[in-house]
């Protein structure tokens, strides 16, 4: 994998959480920056994020949010569902929304559900199921068999996803890497297969409520964390119909 790009995912509409990603990126040299969905859902600008990956990203691919725009969302939770709502209202094109609403809302429907680069793939899921699988560090104990390995199955060398929000790296000898401050990167062994986790943008879950993103350097992968004003995204929330506070209160946190 001798190449050099940047990963983002999960942006979830955290307008300032992407912003910083961006300038964290832009710092690092990328130009060349991969998006792995989930663009849309629980946060407060839909429209501004989706344009910014449609300007910015090479390659971006359909997370289940994005697709519950089109399908529904009757398995999300009331939150994520409300807030599904919100943003089919505030992005679906109509006759006063003009042309550029209605590009936006066909380049969401027709997102893909993979691609590759190299001996990459790049899902939102797993290679199983690109759009819903969720795939944890916890399946190395319980579901190796036959999950992960009909995963590794499918992976040529690496598969980069995200879904759970949750940054970590799987090894096809089912050792585990959790990125740290004080070791954030890892380098590929070419005879090992690799699921990795690329985090999340715009809505962390583990604990730390840091942006997180994925710099990828011919082996070496490093987890980038980021730290933006989410104050200012609660209260965008806060104000806005249908989004609920907990939207807004998880970020403080990270979970």
């Amino acid at each position: 994998m001798a190449d050099r790009y940047a990963i983002v995912s999960d942006v979830h509409s955290n307008l300032e959480a992407f912003t910083e990603v961006l300038k964290d990126i832009d710092a690092r040299g990328h130009d060349l920056i991969y998006c792995l969905g989930d663009i849309v859902g629980y946060g407060p600008d839909p429209e501004p994020c989706t344009d910014i990956i449609m300007e910015r990203c090479a390659k971006t691919i359909r997370g289940n949010h994005d697709e519950a725009l089109f399908t529904g969302a009757e398995r999300f939770n009331p939150f994520a569902r409300a807030a599904i709502r919100f943003t089919r209202e505030r992005m679906k094109p109509g006759l006063l929304r003009g042309r550029h609403a209605a590009e936006r809302w066909d380049w969401l429907r027709s997102l893909p559900l993979t691609f590759r680069h190299g001996t990459a793939l790049f899902v939102h899921g797993s290679p199983r199921d690109p759009v819903n699988e969720y795939v944890y560090q916890e399946d190395v104990f319980f579901n190796a068999d036959p999950k992960l390995r009909e995963i590794f199955d499918a992976t040529e060398q690496v598969v980069f996803c995200s879904h759970t929000h949750m940054p970590v790296i799987i090894r096809s000898d089912l050792k585990t890497f959790v990125p740290r401050d004080e070791d954030p990167e890892h380098e590929l062994d070419p005879d090992l297969k690799y699921i990795i986790n690329c985090g999340s943008v715009g809505q962390p879950r583990d604990r730390d409520p840091r942006a997180c993103w994925v710099e990828v350097e011919g082996n070496i992968v490093r987890h980038r964390r980021v730290p933006y004003d989410f104050k200012t995204t609660m209260e965008k929330i806060n104000r806005a119909p249908l989004l609920d506070e907990i939207l807004g209160t998880r970020l403080a946190k990270g979970m």
